[in-house]
């Protein structure tokens, strides 16, 4: 059960051993695949649709099974991951990914690809909440925020990896394509021979019956223990979170250089090239937030940021997509974006999904969410054509209503879980197990 320790507010966060930095750096790669999946096809797609003299619905096709996939992925992999071992299932994914990759690498034309691709976003997405479930499982209560927030540092870095790949070898066509692509298989491969290595500790059963009676959760893997309070509550809230969220977020990660382009006015170099300058930003942040993650000043920072980043929105609403208004979003967008973003979600899911079915439960909030974003993506150069000041108001909202959701989560949800680090009531402490 929860209590409150007299230990002042700002008292040293406990070490987290070494071995669990291994386990959450190899889960990470969960995530950094999982992104450089998603922008290698986008930064590439170009190259394949001159090379292999794709259609418009194939080049489309490719692009939407990416995002569905990983979305189907997410659904049957954590459910997997609960019934028959997430160890198995975390070692199992990672080598179909390197498959996938291998396919899309070495593809002799444009349907072998989409097998690859389809391969890939499989177990791109089946491995997401196995590898997150995996670093819950093998955290103590006091690092868990902090090793699980770790992924994300990964999955910003799959993302500059990338982007600057694709920016270096912008001339050298499919040479450089498949370059981009062969640095997934080796990325993959290694992390399944590092995984296949790794020592984990199952949590102990006293352990797992405290947190789930903390969480006042069922236990067992069983679908009905999914559809009650426990599981149910913390589940909407934190897709809910997730998917407003990502809805701007998604967007301007497949669209932000077409919008700077198209919009903006900004040439095909500059747009790539704030696109990149800006990156760098996030990811010394979210190592910021990994610092933060364990403590009381994680949620509080929510609270500064999420306003932050609803004003980066309003700003690029206000002035209709201008160049110098942008650019003016983009700062702080990614100063904003590791306080109040994907971060944020996985570690309350983490913290408030009951132990047992946490697997399942994140795989379906992030499957629903990943199918919605797919859903907004086909229909966004649409409606920027139709009006980018309405499709921008429109993310603004979301990202408003996700502020809403993420106060609700840490004021209902994150309060009731243990061993978590909330601001603690005068007197009381911090909260502890």
């Amino acid at each position: 059960m929860i209590r409150f320790s007299s230990a002042p507010e700002h008292a040293e966060q406990p070490p987290i051993p070494k071995h669990l930095w291994k386990v959450a750096a190899l889960s990470g790669m969960a995530s950094y695949l999982d992104a450089a999946l998603i922008v290698s096809i986008a930064v590439n797609l170009a190259i394949y649709r001159d090379h292999y003299d794709m259609g418009v619905w194939m080049a489309g096709a490719i692009s939407a099974i990416v995002t569905g996939c990983i979305a189907v992925g997410s659904l049957v992999g954590g459910r997997l991951a609960d019934m028959f071992g997430r160890r198995r299932v975390y070692n199992l994914d990672i080598l179909c990914y390197a498959i996938g990759a291998i396919v899309i690498t070495f593809a002799p034309n444009d349907i072998v690809l989409f097998v690859g691709v389809l391969v890939a976003g499989l177990a791109a997405g089946a491995d997401l909440p196995t590898s997150l479930a995996v670093v819950s499982d093998a955290a103590p209560p006091d690092g868990r925020a902090r090793l699980v927030s770790f992924t994300q540092v990964m999955w910003v870095l799959g993302i500059v990896v990338v982007i600057f790949l694709g920016y270096v070898l912008s001339d050298t066509g499919m040479v450089g394509a498949r370059f981009i692509t062969g640095h997934l298989i080796v990325a993959a491969l290694v992390t399944f021979l590092l995984r296949a290595r790794l020592e984990l500790a199952e949590p102990s059963e006293a352990a797992q019956r405290e947190e789930a009676a903390a969480l006042a959760a069922p236990r067992g893997i069983e679908l009905k223990n999914v559809w009650n309070r426990a599981a149910l509550l913390p589940m909407v809230a934190t897709f809910f979170y997730y998917v407003t969220w990502g809805i701007g977020a998604n967007t301007f990660g497949q669209f932000g250089t077409y919008l700077l382009v198209t919009v903006s006015g900004a040439s095909q170099s500059l747009a790539t090239g704030i696109n990149l300058a800006f990156l760098p930003i996030a990811l010394v942040l979210t190592f910021v937030f990994v610092r933060v993650a364990d403590t009381p000043w994680r949620d509080r920072l929510f609270y500064v940021f999420t306003v932050v980043q609803v004003v980066a929105f309003c700003i690029a609403s206000l002035t209709a997509g201008a160049l110098v208004g942008m650019l003016v979003f983009f700062v702080l967008y990614q100063i904003s974006n590791p306080f109040a973003g994907e971060a944020s979600y996985k570690v309350w899911s983490q913290l408030t999904l009951p132990p047992d079915t946490r697997g399942t439960t994140q795989g379906l909030t992030y499957a629903l969410s990943r199918g919605v974003f797919a859903g907004v993506a086909f229909v966004t150069p649409a409606l920027m054509d139709y009006s980018a000041s309405l499709l921008l108001w429109l993310i603004t909202l979301c990202m408003a209503a996700s502020g809403v959701a993420g106060v609700y989560v840490i004021h209902v949800l994150i309060r009731r879980s243990p061993g978590t680090a909330v601001a603690p009531a005068p007197g009381l402490g911090v909260a502890r197990t």
